[in-house]
């Protein structure tokens, strides 16, 4: 596992979307830069508020849930408590909702847009203990970069 420059993924986050106001263009780029550049990810998505769940949207990786209850698994967690969740063993993770028998460990972060939950970032990976208090962080900064550009957005995804 290598250390991840967050700093330049700031930076060529701003030069991708920054300018851009279609929401769903945001969002699948997000996602793609962010699974083409952090090591030993099998899948990274988002899911978006849809009434009392969370929706697949935007992902890279295998096919995956569709539904997710809110305050169900590790999405649903973050989402009702709207608190990163990073998780270093999903299998000791109470009421893990399993997509891909191949993830290890994962990290979901709550989607903010102006004090208001749209969504969560969830990646995994199928490497135990793979997320670091560096990753939480820069995925944290990264989201609310990401979350600044969707609240001028036409709509959200």
């Amino acid at each position: 596992m290598t250390d991840t420059d967050y700093t330049l993924l700031q930076s060529q986050l701003a030069a991708l979307i920054g300018d851009e106001d279609d929401a769903l263009a945001n969002a699948s780029n997000f996602v793609a830069l962010l699974y083409n550049a952090l090591d030993d990810i099998n899948w990274l998505g988002i899911y978006v508020l849809r009434d009392d769940e969370l929706v697949l949207g935007p992902f890279q990786g295998k096919t995956a849930c569709v539904h997710i209850p809110l305050g169900r698994g590790v999405c649903g967690t973050a989402a009702a408590t709207l608190e990163t969740q990073v998780v270093p063993d999903v299998h000791a993770f109470d009421g893990h909702i399993v997509c891909d028998a191949d993830s290890r460990s994962e990290i979901v972060v709550p989607l903010l847009v102006d004090g208001r939950l749209i969504g969560v970032l969830d990646i995994d990976s199928p490497i135990l203990d793979r997320f670091s208090a560096a990753d939480k962080d820069g995925i944290e900064s990264l989201c609310r970069a990401y979350c600044d550009v969707q609240s001028r957005s036409a709509g959200f995804i």
